[in-house]
């Protein structure tokens, strides 16, 4: 799946609105932007990377090489990075900042509310366009593994920082060192498997598998029986 690069899923969404109603979805992001505490539940959403919602009027699309574009709308562009399955993160969504996702879409047209879930889900699914390519920089770690890795990586900078200071006597150094490891000990879990966020996937790269390995053993083989040059 493209929109999928391993823990993490990059969604985008495109939706009409009504060219009379826009000015009220800008109010509304001005709004939000003045007051950070209207998307508290957003905030506290540890698998959220990024979200971001933009206004694109009729008049805006860039011209790369298809032609002036005419069109009748304005649109709401919504992206975002998250870890997990395109379920688990709508249904997060909705949970946490309901009433801020009808804010957000209100003038977008045929916005069925956020709840219930289900009308949601699948006006999310008839206008979101799948990622021709989506590169994370960390596929192996979600939101919670690389602040956890940063958290540990300065804990032994300090610890570091103490060594020297204490002049390497060993008792001194396991006391420190002691200390550390109760401050970063919750960091030191393994960071896991990404969710599958597709069984038929997950099936066919399991039946791939004997095929890959045997083709890389031929190829290692073939590389190995070369005479040198």
């Amino acid at each position: 799946m493209s929109n999928v690069a391993g823990k993490a899923y990059g969604m985008n969404v495109v939706t009409p609105m009504q060219p009379s109603l826009t000015w009220i979805n800008r109010a509304l992001f001005m709004a939000s932007r003045a007051i950070p505490s209207t998307l508290k539940g957003l905030l506290g959403l540890s698998i959220i990377h990024f979200a971001r919602w933009i206004i694109i009027k009729r008049k805006q699309w860039p011209d790369l090489g298809q032609g002036k574009q005419s069109l009748q709308n304005d649109y709401m562009l919504f992206c975002s990075n998250f870890n997990g399955t395109w379920d688990q993160y709508i249904d997060a969504f909705a949970d946490g900042i309901p009433s801020g996702l009808d804010l957000f879409w209100y003038a977008s047209m045929k916005y069925p509310a956020s709840i219930p879930i289900s009308a949601f889900k699948s006006y999310i699914t008839r206008n979101q366009f799948h990622t021709g390519y989506y590169y994370n920089a960390t596929p192996g770690s979600a939101q919670r593994d690389i602040k956890a890795a940063l958290k540990l990586y300065a804990e032994l900078k300090c610890l570091a920082e103490k060594y020297r200071a204490t002049g390497s006597n060993p008792n001194d150094f396991a006391a420190e060192y002691r200390k550390s490891l109760a401050r970063i000990q919750n960091c030191l879990g393994s960071p896991g498997y990404a969710p599958i966020a597709s069984l038929d996937t997950a099936n066919a790269d399991i039946n791939r598998a004997p095929f890959v390995i045997e083709q890389a053993h031929k190829t290692a083989a073939g590389a190995t029986a070369l005479p040198p040059p």
